[in-house]
């Protein structure tokens, strides 16, 4: 996978921010508390160590418990320590070498305790190489900025340097809150100096020295006289105290090193985002599986009468009995046993291990992310877990730390043309399955070799189809989640930032375990995943509307789209000179100079020197200036609408038509977009590198930017469009006749609900009035409140609320889908489209706002989704039906197709697309509400649309 383990966790955006609130537990913390607050227990069956097992239960049960109501986290992890060292001990040898070894009968629990927070379904991470402690100090700054509220579960005195400014300290064995008040108490300074003092008077349980002789009360003292550990380091020799003079000068280069280790580093690349984190309700099977697993006899009934459900009976086994029930498992994953092949021989014996199972996981190592310029590395198979290899082809000579090292093959790797030669035939073979993670990318990088990789299956992607909406699709997602197991991670062969090296300068020993064991993992999710399809009943979801569409896209992807870099360089130059003009209006507005894009200076401006309404600071002191609070004020006044014209352009420049320049490629002159098929819970896929899924079409100078993509000589881009595709599925879903024979009569659809629900005559129909009608036909598919669409038309809330209430009155069969809709999610879990993809709704219980955002997700889901289904149906079968035609399906935007087709077959294309597009549903669902696609044609992509 070209060393990017991709999946739905990739995405740029994130709903974390403003009234989030954030719980992160000390999973060490927890576990030894636990440990020592029960008295030995094992397990009846085969004597198992459990006790600290069932004490952690306890406590996240009671973390559960106890945190509901208005207060309640909106998103929670627990933290644990990778076993093993940390960056630390590379600074410091003797970094927690005064620590005794953890209890012999603690050891085996340490697993099952990360098994227990999985099982109540919380997130659960560690990272190798960092302690548990900076990953909370990473996550805590993340959501900080962010604008949320942080509660970190925990009494290390550590942790009190990321106290304050909306993050604070639980000690839930005390239930003893920490503030900055409490952490002063603690060391005598605030959270900002904690370190400094912790720098001077050392920790004798992690073995950081620190000053000699200096304690908590000194190091406060010093540091609340001198400001800062370096203030006092540089001015030591005013220090009236002769003996402690001498010890901080003597020893100012250990006094600094213990600042670097008991330093939290905040800016850990993590691997996976907040949204990851948010609170979701445990599956009521796999959390009883698990307790009633460990014998947790209490436990098990208290949760299960909770539910309402009847406690799993747990019977009294002997270990004699238990081994007799065992199951055959996969073997554990063990590095050591990953082969390297270095030459044909060894490279046959694989193939002919291949032929004889009829299947084979399959990844490749590249260079980079980027498949249309990446070269290939490496190939790793695995034909049974735990057996995998993997093929070096194009490994540099020289060190691995050596950026500037010879371009030189390494020694012991295959010749490439004579690798790929053996390997394409078992690549190309229509009777063995190659399986990968991701697959689009391998397929990309084989077609690059000239290897048509068929068929496939995708583990992503079968995950997607059965757990959508549950949880992220990526690898190391996946083989944590479902087979307990951290992968390597790729930053420990790469390195991170300017010193990183690309995967061709991993010396072979190191870099076969890592892409071997991608293989295996893929191999053991496959094995998993499969069987479930049916089980699950989205089979024909996975085989009709995922598996066949990898090969659509990967061909979309390879032609690109041609965008002409000098039309781009004009709209930023033009951008450039309207901004400017912007800000020489806000100015005079204002009257006064100020910087237009710091929202500090914009709220001093608007709140202090203008004294407009509604000004509140956040807690650094700063007014909220965001997009929300100004579209309100532009009600008010026109600077804050000047302001919002800025920022659009600011946003259109810097994302656009300055970003798209570099994604230019060099050799074809196109963009090439990648596909995320997993992109949105409800089928909606996401692009990226660049993203055209997001290009603003609402403005004059959003649509401009389409301009600059344009045909090539010869040909013109051709727009097909679904016309109010997810308006024409609630029709059909609600069964509102008055919506679908508007439909069916080809009326307006927006002039006809004005019409219902304001009583006015079509023909005294005011564009005013439609556009209210508008708001509303396509707030509704969202859940719209009276509130947002207010602030939509800028209206009176309470207008607002008439409006939908009327509409709701007129179309009651709306109402009622939206009830029946919840009432199934709550029921099941899940809610479906018209094709039967599962869209998972694990908040639809929760309480307080998460369960109104809940709830709107879920109605929109099956409409949404649905549509989303239509078009990937209309894909999958495009290229068959074009394939006579010599015209190339280029993008997919929500619900329009890009083509590019030579001027004389511009018609013959339009009547072969639309053909296919308004017939996607047949023969699956039969749309009592006809589906119309509308076409376009132009030069650009502007004059398609």
């Amino acid at each position: 996978m070209g060393n990017n383990r991709l999946g739905s966790n990739t995405m740029s955006t994130s709903n974390f921010g403003k009234g989030c609130h954030l719980h992160l537990i000390d999973g060490s913390a927890f576990i030894f508390r636990a440990y020592h607050a029960l008295p030995p227990l094992t397990r009846k069956s085969d004597g198992l160590p459990i006790g600290a097992v069932a004490g952690f239960c306890n406590m996240l049960f009671k973390q559960v418990e106890d945190n509901k109501g208005p207060d309640a986290p909106t998103h929670v992890a627990v933290i644990f320590d990778h076993s093993g060292k940390s960056f630390r001990n590379d600074l410091y040898d003797l970094y927690k070498a005064n620590r005794p070894p953890a209890p012999e009968d603690l050891v085996p629990q340490f697993p099952l305790t990360r098994e227990a927070t999985r099982a109540f379904n919380i997130a659960c991470k560690e990272i190798e190489g960092f302690e548990a402690d900076d990953i909370i100090a990473t996550l805590a700054c993340q959501a900080r900025e962010a604008g949320g509220r942080v509660t970190i579960i925990s009494s290390d005195k550590d942790l009190m340097q990321l106290v304050g400014n909306g993050v604070e300290m639980l000690d839930a064995m005390k239930n003893k809150r920490i503030d900055s008040d409490g952490v002063r108490e603690k060391f005598g300074v605030g959270p900002e100096r904690v370190v400094d003092v912790q720098a001077l008077a050392g920790d004798s349980v992690d073995n950081v020295p620190g000053a000699p002789g200096i304690g908590i009360k000194t190091a406060a003292l010093l540091i609340n006289e001198f400001g800062s550990l370096e203030d006092l380091l540089d001015r030591a020799e005013e220090i009236k105290q002769p003996k402690r003079r001498q010890t901080l000068v003597e020893n100012r280069a250990q006094i600094e090193m213990s600042k670097t280790l008991v330093q939290l580093d905040c800016e850990m690349e993590l691997g996976f985002g907040l949204d990851e984190l948010e609170i979701r309700d445990p599956d009521p099977e796999v959390l009883l599986g698990f307790l009633s697993s460990m014998e947790f006899r209490t436990l098990t009934k208290r949760f299960a009468d909770q539910l309402g459900l009847e406690a799993p009976t747990i019977p009294e086994t002997t270990p004699q009995a238990a081994a007799a029930l065992e199951t055959p498992e996969a073997p554990r994953f063990d590095t050591a046993e990953y082969t390297t092949v270095r030459d044909a021989e060894g490279l046959q014996s694989w193939i002919d291990l291949i032929r004889e199972h009829g299947y084979v996981a399959v990844d490749t190592e590249t260079t980079g992310l980027d498949e249309m310029v990446a070269d290939l590395v490496g190939i790793s198979l695995c034909v049974l877990p735990g057996q995998a290899c993997y093929i070096p082809l194009t490994h540099k000579a020289g060190s691995s730390d050596d950026l500037f090292g010879s371009d030189a093959l390494a020694e012991g790797q295959m010749d490439l043309e004579t690798a790929l030669a053996m390997l394409k035939p078992v690549l190309e073979d229509s009777a063995i399955l190659k399986i990968g993670q991701n697959m689009k990318y391998d397929a990309k990088i084989f077609v690059r070799n000239g290897i048509e990789v068929a068929p496939i299956d995708d583990t992503m992607l079968l995950s997607y189809a059965l757990n959508g909406g549950l949880h992220g699709h990526g690898m190391d997602t996946l083989s944590e989640r479902y087979l307990d197991h951290q992968p390597i991670p790729i930053k420990s062969l790469l390195g991170t930032g300017k010193s990183a090296i690309t995967f061709d300068r991993v010396p072979i020993d190191d870099a076969t375990p890592y892409a071997a064991e991608d293989a295996d993992i893929t191999l053991r999710l496959w094995s998993q995943f499969k069987p479930q399809l049916h089980q699950k009943q989205v089979t024909t979801v996975y085989e009709t509307l995922e598996r066949p569409l990898v090969p659509v896209l990967a061909q979309m992807e390879r032609h690109g789209i041609k965008v002409d870099r000098d039309t781009l360089s004009r709209m930023s130059n033009a951008f450039s000179q309207k901004m400017a003009g912007l800000e020489a209006e806000i100015h005079e507005l204002a009257g006064e100079s100020f910087n237009v894009g710091s929202p500090k200076q914009l709220g001093e401006i608007l709140f202090d020197k203008m004294s407009l309404p509604g000004g509140k600071k956040g807690k650094t002191g700063a007014y909220a200036t965001g997009a929300d609070i100004l579209e309100d004020l532009a009600t008010e006044h026109v600077l804050p609408a000047r302001v919002l014209d800025w920022r659009q352009l600011s946003k259109l420049k810097s994302t656009y038509t300055d970003a798209l320049q570099d994604h230019i490629n060099p050799e074809t002159g196109r963009v090439h977009t990648s596909y995320l098929q997993t992109g949105a819970n409800t089928g909606r896929m996401a692009s990226s590198d660049p993203n055209l899924q997001n290009i603003p079409v609402r403005s004059e100078e959003g649509r401009r930017i389409r301009e600059a993509f344009v045909a090539d000589e010869g040909n013109v881009l051709l727009s097909l469009d679904y016309s109010q595709i997810e308006l024409r599925i609630l029709a059909h879903v609600a069964d509102i006749d008055a919506l679908k024979q508007a439909f069916a009569d080809g009326h307006d659809i927006h002039a006809m609900t004005a019409s219902e629900i304001f009583d006015v005559p079509l023909a005294e129909m005011t564009s005013d009035i439609r556009r209210k009608a508008k708001a509303i036909n396509f707030g509704v598919i969202y859940g719209i409140s009276g509130f947002g669409l207010a602030r939509n038309l800028r209206i009176p809330r309470g207008e607002a609320q008439g409006f939908i209430d009327r509409y709701f009155e007129r179309f009651p069969g709306i109402r009622q889908y939206m009830d029946d809709t919840v009432a199934f999610a709550k029921e099941h879990g899940y809610v479906q489209t018209l094709f039967g993809r599962k869209i998972h709704t694990p908040e639809i219980a929760a309480k307080g706002p998460r369960a109104s955002f809940a709830k709107r997700a879920a109605i929109n889901a099956p409409i949404q989704g649905t549509a989303a289904d239509v078009i990937r149906r209309a894909m999958v079968r495009m290229p068959e039906a074009i394939a006579h035609l010599p015209a190339r399906m280029l993008l997919q935007v929500h619900d329009e197709l890009l083509f590019e087709v030579p001027e004389s077959h511009v018609e013959e294309t339009i009547e072969t697309a639309r053909r296919i597009m308004e017939g996607a549903a047949d023969p699956a669902v039969h749309m009592t509400v006809p589906l119309v696609v509308e076409a376009g044609r132009g030069a650009n992509w502007a004059e398609a649309h």
